[in-house]
């Protein structure tokens, strides 16, 4: 079948892989939304906001379905949220979130990962102290002031609101996220949100050495290919 056939084969594998990678990341999320509110996305925010992006990223109905149901459940996986902070390659400030049914297997590899990247763990809450914590809705727009009226009227703390090249961005507290992203929907209805998450923001980035540049992609690439291993946040600007 020749090299054109492999290649091909090659391809479907890795693209197999990566969509595998996927479904578990998010049936992990969905199923600790559904478990830990209510499993109807109509009467839950959180797992809605998740469903929304799970289908903007293509993930089929029925593995959404599949994690709301086994949910819905009982028994099933206990799964926990666990939080890793570190200094990585070059000094780069490092946030791992993970979703594990084991904290133990989870915490030994996620240390062993940094240790290859010559990399270490940190103390909680000493790396988070170089990031702000916030909720990020943005969509395409020009009109600021209508939105800064909208959020006002429906009494969301506001951090911040950038404009610029036609896009809207709203910053706020974690907490006023669902807040803010209905006001925003209600006063523009049909306008489609290309961002829409929780997210950490660093106070400044880093730009790193080629050699430690090398490093730190690899490592990224490490953590990403760990099941458990949910968002990554970091202060490095990549190429």
């Amino acid at each position: 079948m020749g090299r054109a056939f492999e290649r091909r084969k090659a391809s479907i594998f890795k693209t197999a892989a990566n969509n595998s990678k996927l479904y578990s990341k998010y049936s992990k999320q969905l199923y600790v939304a559904a478990k830990n509110g209510v499993p109807d996305p109509a009467q839950n925010p959180f797992l809605r906001s998740i469903v929304e992006k799970a289908k903007k990223d293509n993930v089929p109905s029925h593995v959404i379905d599949k994690a709301i149901q086994k949910a819905a459940g009982k028994g099933g996986e206990d799964f926990q949220s666990v939080r890793y902070e570190g200094f990585g390659p070059g000094g780069a400030l490092i946030i791992v979130e993970c979703l594990t049914d084991n904290n133990q297997r989870t915490i030994a590899e996620i240390r062993s990962y940094f240790v290859r990247a010559n990399a270490k763990l940190a103390a909680t809450g000493s790396v988070m102290m170089s990031f702000d914590h916030l909720a990020v809705i943005s969509f395409k727009g020009d009109s600021e002031e209508k939105v800064i009226e909208a959020l006002f009227a429906a009494d969301v703390a506001v951090e911040d609101v950038e404009s610029k090249d036609g896009v809207i961005t709203i910053f706020t507290p974690p907490a006023e996220f669902y807040k803010a992203k209905t006001a925003v929907l209600e006063a523009m209805p049909g306008v489609e949100l290309d961002v829409q998450e929780i997210t950490f923001i660093p106070h400044d980035t880093k730009t790193l050495g080629a050699d430690d540049l090398a490093t730190f992609e690899k490592f990224l690439h490490t953590l990403d290919e760990n099941e458990d291993v949910q968002e990554v946040y970091h202060n490095i600007v990549l190429p």
